[in-house]
């Protein structure tokens, strides 16, 4: 359930509560190793599904993508291109 919404008894995770889960358990599998440009890490780790999802929700349709993420089409495309998605 997303955060706010109602109607089911049992509420899932928001999408903040996963990633902060998610990068705990990644920061407590490398134990006292300290990450390395950790921040693009995550950002290159949690772009490219984002990418892929956005696009496949609005059936490859790039100019409904960016509009659902908020960037312009041409940036859109530029990362797609990044990530071999284009």
């Amino acid at each position: 359930m997303r955060a706010g919404a109602s109607g089911s008894a049992t509420a899932q995770p928001s999408l903040r509560e996963c990633v902060a889960s998610a990068v705990r358990r990644y920061l407590l599998d490398l134990g006292e190793q300290p990450p390395e440009d950790f921040y693009n890490v995550v950002l290159r780790e949690v772009e490219l599904p984002l990418l892929a999802e956005v696009l496949r929700h609005c059936h490859g349709n790039q100019s409904c993508a960016a509009a659902a993420l908020g960037i312009n089409r041409a940036t859109l495309r530029k990362k797609l291109k990044l990530y071999g998605l284009g």
